[in-house]
């Protein structure tokens, strides 16, 4: 895993510790908390299934920059080998733009005022990915959709699991809404 994405990792692991050891106590997790706690679930869920989806594809590079990987633009090598395996045939879908909209995609449905903002960011993190040929387009938009999807099923069984609940012990929670 690459530095960003594995301080990513750490960060949001700590953040669904803390979280979980709030609810194990039976304490109600506020708005922000619960949407913390579906952005790291999202992201953990995410990057689990991106793993097992890159090495079921096995798509080359269009670029390569390390360990001498087979690529489009150095080798003219271009497309899937199926469960080929190695770190050279890991393109499809990308894990930058997973990792991006599995957390942006939560932000999306729980913090709707923001959605600009999270559009810029989706939009600039993707088109830097294809622009420096580290991704084929369809790579970015295979990882948006895996991550998007994520975050969008997290928060959905969410938000129908606090309503089917008489008195929930936990979920969402308006900002300011007092316990």
């Amino acid at each position: 895993m690459q530095g960003w994405r594995r301080m990513l990792a750490l960060t949001v692991g700590a953040a669904l510790i803390a979280v979980a050891v709030r609810a194990l106590a039976k304490r109600r997790l506020s708005y922000g908390q619960s949407v913390l706690l579906l952005c790291s679930l999202s992201f953990f869920v995410a990057e689990g299934v991106k793993t097992y989806l890159k090495v079921a594809f096995g798509r080359t590079w269009p670029e390569t920059w390390i360990h001498g990987n087979p690529s489009l633009i150095r080798d003219g090598v271009y497309g899937f080998h199926p469960f080929h395996g190695g770190i050279g045939f890991t393109s499809f879908p990308s894990g930058h733009i997973t990792a991006v909209c599995a957390v942006v995609s939560v932000l999306w449905i729980c913090y709707p005022k923001l959605r600009p903002l999270y559009l810029l960011y989706v939009l600039t993190a993707a088109a830097v990915l294809v622009a420096t040929n580290a991704h084929f387009l369809s790579d970015v938009l295979a990882g948006g959709f895996l991550g998007a999807s994520t975050g969008w099923v997290a928060t959905t069984m969410w938000q129908a699991s606090v309503r089917s609940s008489e008195r929930p012990a936990s979920g969402f929670r308006k900002e300011g809404e007092r316990p």
